[in-house]
């Protein structure tokens, strides 16, 4: 079974409910203050922590007094606005004791479904926690509309551990794990330590949330698990309500993990190594022998370039002699990907005009 302990790259989902108080609608500063501690603690031996938060409209609509029933749209955006700014001061405050520092980020399904967009959030979430900050992610409530939604944070949460190639999920929640059936109309009810697979049998199984100010359900939950599981991630359900919740889940409380298919990275080369390239990049031999000695593609070791590409585009590898070597999602467009062909890393401002990336093809982003 997985555990926190040895991860690199952590993503916990914090709930609503978890946030704050149902009944007036203040944050629980107390149990953010424990969860601070967690995160240090995480830190401290070395693993990355993103946390994505949501909390903004259930902060905004006590701070209006907006009823607890369903909002309209424009009622739900103006709650986010004010909530939002609220909770993300809460998480400096309670982060910054331990020299930790934080960051907003808001995105929308569009920053994912677009993959120039894709691109810029996941540079910006790495070089965000290449600086040591704790990334604070949310749904942009403000502006997105149905048609534009995640729909709630554990499908978000999952993304964006896709997104980071964390190695471990973490969705506290309202209920300790997942359950052959309700556990609150079901006193008969089973909760699973480990799933290895999600079968239909397991879909079935799954039912609606009980909380009012959470919109995902386990449906969503078990959405998250596939979606992470498949990208390297293991996933955990756990109850999040008491003070330290992630020592807790160390220390042996109640969770159901759910199994990860292989590693980050490997499912990270898989995803690559399926795309239909959209051109041809071809290397001469000094840069096809450091590929295979686990190095990245840089401009001066490209010979060709062919094919109509974008940045983020997957082409393929080619060695001197028209050979596949592989593929990668390459850094640079086609025209410019041919303007540096042959070109020294220092040298491509002055091509290009603008400051680009040293790697063509970085190794990260490359399945040979």
């Amino acid at each position: 079974m997985a555990t926190l302990i040895g991860s690199k790259r952590v993503v916990i989902k914090i709930g609503s409910a978890l946030l704050v108080d149902r009944d007036n609608g203040a944050l629980r500063r107390d149990w953010l203050t424990g969860l601070a501690e967690d995160v240090a603690q995480l830190k401290a031996r070395g693993t990355d922590v993103i946390l994505v938060s949501s909390g903004s409209i259930a902060l905004g609509r006590g701070v209006l007094g907006l009823p607890r029933s369903d909002l309209p749209l424009e009622h739900s955006q103006a709650a986010a606005a004010v909530g939002q700014i609220r909770l993300a001061r809460a998480y400096e405050e309670v982060l910054a004791p331990h020299d930790i520092k934080t960051a907003q980020v808001l995105v929308t399904l569009e920053d994912s479904a677009n993959r120039r967009r894709y691109l810029n959030s996941r540079a910006t979430l790495e070089a965000l926690i290449g600086f040591g900050v704790v990334p604070i992610v949310n749904e942009n409530d403000t502006v997105a509309t149905d048609e534009i939604r995640y729909g709630d944070n554990d499908r978000l949460a999952a993304q964006v551990a896709l997104t980071t190639g964390a190695d471990r999920l973490i969705l506290l929640s309202d209920v300790d794990g997942f359950y052959s059936d309700n556990p609150m109309t079901n006193p008969d009810a089973r909760r699973y330590d480990v799933i290895e697979a999600i079968t239909p049998e397991i879909e079935a199984m799954a039912g609606e949330g009980t909380s009012g100010l959470s919109k995902g359900g386990m449906i969503t939950k078990l959405f998250a698990a596939k979606t992470a599981t498949a990208g390297g991630c293991a996933m955990a359900i756990t109850e999040g309500s008491v003070l330290r919740p992630l020592s807790a889940l160390e220390n042996g409380a109640n969770a159901t993990w759910f199994t990860a298919h292989g590693t980050p990275q490997q499912a990270r080369k898989r995803w690559i190594g399926s795309m239909k390239p959209k051109g041809d990049i071809t290397v001469d031999a000094g840069a096809s022998r450091a590929l295979n000695s686990g190095k990245s593609l840089l401009s001066a070791g490209v010979a060709g370039v062919s094919g109509s590409f974008m940045r983020g585009d997957p082409v393929a590898i080619l060695d001197p002699d028209g050979h596949k070597l592989g593929q990668g999602l390459v850094a640079y467009a086609a025209s410019e990907a041919d303007a540096i062909k042959g070109a020294h890393s220092s040298a491509i401002e002055g091509i290009l005009g603008y400051p680009g990336r040293t790697a063509l093809i970085h190794r990260d982003d490359m399945a040979l």
